[in-house]
């Protein structure tokens, strides 16, 4: 009997032969790279899971090694986008000077109430005076939450110099022990604002770096980072209490100083975020670059040249458009009427001015929608510029030219990871028929 009749003898299934389970074999392999070894097997649910077989390195290494896995999310750098890391730089050293305010401006609300200032008071007496004015300074802010939406970036910015104005005013409480309640109250307020603003645009902002799902190990990391920091900012700040700032000479130098560093790392944080959402300035922006380029641009492209402070700015190259005026005082009713029966299916309506392009949106549009008007607008406008008066058939002619492209730029929109479901414009004014 040769080879051939062995092997088809074994594997015939002979009658009421039980057959023997399939085991999987785990795939697994072996790397080695700067001496060290890992182990990386695919576990049953699908995940890669590595192990540090022999590791030869220096301690240092292994040190930031571990300092990565524990503030860092999984998988660092490589599950994330462009800017994580300066962000969390950043973002430490916003965590550190706070901290250390908070502690100033503590001890000086104890020397105002007539109680000795000593640092070890601090957190107690903070919880106390949180409690009034700051809770109604929370439920002012949150009605504020479809802006922060919009625009996470400058609400981000605004929360931090409220905290650092509520910081200052217990700062400068013990100038006027008079009027102890009124100022540490309004300082309260400041800061309760702050708090909610800033909790309620940490997700977009986590948002924005996440890769693969995993927002929540962002989310993890990113607070440990936090809490680390603050720790190390409470030990600056009484520091500091004990020393250069037991006088207020010393509160009124160093104060100012650690609210500027403050403000700088949370603005340099929100610049290093690459926002995917659309709302009225990166709409416009994009289109600009698409019209004058023929490119979309990324999220990350576009971080670094967003204003901040005032997203509201026209831009020209994307035809001037602003969003979210009312309908009763852009549109004559007659107008109107004229634009649903020329573009029935449209969800958006423009009515051309003299310095801006107004776009009106129906209440359930998305974020394309919004881009096919702000499309149709910048092509009326840049064909107003050689023929130098609107006209119904310079609109159609924009109006045909948008449809002619829109299909390739959404899908190059939505490969460079941008979301275009939801337009954020914020409390802009909407319609329904």
């Amino acid at each position: 009997m040769n080879l051939l009749d062995k092997l088809k003898r074994q594997t015939k299934k002979e009658p009421g032969e039980v057959k023997a389970p399939q085991v999987q074999v785990p795939v697994y392999w072996l790397e080695t790279s700067d001496t060290v070894s890992r182990r990386y097997e695919f576990e049953p649910d699908g995940y890669l899971s590595v192990k540090v077989v022999n590791d030869s390195r220096p301690v240092y290494h292994r040190v930031v090694e571990s300092f990565l896995n524990k503030f860092f999310p999984s998988g660092y750098p490589y599950s994330v986008n462009e800017g994580y890391l300066r962000y969390t730089q950043f973002r430490a050293l916003q965590h550190m000077t706070s901290a250390a305010l908070s502690v100033l401006s503590t001890q000086s609300l104890l020397f105002a109430a007539g109680l000795r200032p000593t640092p070890a008071q601090a957190t107690a007496v903070s919880w106390i005076l949180k409690d009034g004015m700051q809770h109604m300074g929370k439920l002012i802010c949150s009605n504020l939450g479809a802006r922060m939406d919009s625009e996470p970036k400058r609400w981000r910015i605004l929360a931090d110099v409220l905290y650092d104005l509520g910081t200052g005013l217990e700062v400068l409480s013990p100038l006027c022990p008079h009027l102890f309640l009124e100022v540490a109250g309004l300082g309260n307020f400041a800061k309760g604002m702050a708090v909610v603003a800033a909790r309620a645009t940490r997700l977009p902002i986590y948002s924005s770096f996440a890769k693969e799902g995993n927002l929540s190990d962002l989310f993890a990391k990113g607070e440990a980072i936090s809490t680390l920091f603050n720790v190390v900012g409470l030990g600056v700040g009484i520091h500091l209490a004990s020393t250069v700032c037991s006088s207020m000479q010393g509160k009124l130098i160093a104060g100012p100083l650690l609210s500027i560093i403050h403000v700088f790392s949370v603005v340099e944080e929100m610049r290093a975020a690459p926002i995917n959402t659309l709302n009225p300035q990166r709409t416009a922006m994009i289109v600009a670059d698409f019209l004058k380029t023929g490119k979309v641009s990324s999220p990350a492209d576009l971080r670094y040249r967003e204003d901040l402070l005032f997203p509201g700015r026209l831009i020209e190259d994307a035809g001037n458009v602003k969003v979210g005026r009312a309908l009763h005082k852009v549109v004559k009713p007659s107008k109107l009427q004229e634009w649903k029966e020329i573009f029935p299916e449209e969800k958006f309506v423009l009515s051309h001015g003299n310095k801006w392009t107004d776009m009106l949106l129906e209440h359930n549009a998305t974020a394309e929608d919004a881009l096919r008007g702000w499309l149709v607008a910048a092509y009326a406008t840049s064909m107003e510029k050689s023929f130098h008066e609107p006209s119904a058939s310079m609109l159609q002619d924009a109006y045909d030219k948008m449809n002619s492209m829109f299909t390739p730029f959404l899908n190059e929109l939505q490969a460079k990871g941008w979301h275009t479901d939801r337009f954020l414009d914020g409390t802009g004014s909407r319609f329904a028929f």
